[in-house]
């Protein structure tokens, strides 16, 4: 902002110390080190404070494209996911549709009365058991 060199503070110090003298020069350097201390303490707090107020608006306007960005995606969510329910709706109407087709073509094609039951086959006969061989002498006296 203010630009001063070596040279003007060389001149500024030679007026300093015509006009107020050598033996008050030390304490007036001190109190103008202060208040230029003060004065830099509060640019920077303004400073501080300048840069908090940008932030939060930075951070609404942040805040308001997050929620118009959140909106879209609901919003297109939305849209592709209704025609989904909606063919799924239909579906299921569909499905319904044949179910009540199926039970009343059942209904129709079923016979009014009942054939009657078949007559039991009769049980067979158990077959006769096989006689017993028995040894002739002659097949026992080639075992000895």
């Amino acid at each position: 902002m203010f630009d001063v060199g070596w040279s003007e503070l060389v001149v500024i110090g030679v007026v300093a110390l015509v006009v107020i003298g050598p033996k008050e020069l030390p304490g007036v350097i001190r109190t103008v080190g202060k208040a230029v201390g003060k004065l830099r303490t509060m640019a920077g707090e303004f400073r501080g404070q300048f840069d908090d107020a940008m932030r939060e608006a930075e951070l609404h306007e942040v805040k308001k494209t997050f929620t118009e960005a959140a909106d879209a995606a609901t919003s297109a969510a939305t849209s592709i996911t209704d025609p989904v329910t909606n063919l799924q709706t239909e579906m299921q109407a569909a499905v319904s549709d044949v179910t009540g087709a199926a039970s009343m073509t059942e209904a129709v094609s079923a016979p009014a009365i009942e054939a009657p039951a078949a007559a039991p086959e009769p049980e067979p006969e158990p077959a006769p058991a096989p006689k017993k061989r028995r040894k002739k002498a002659d097949d026992a006296g080639d075992a000895a």
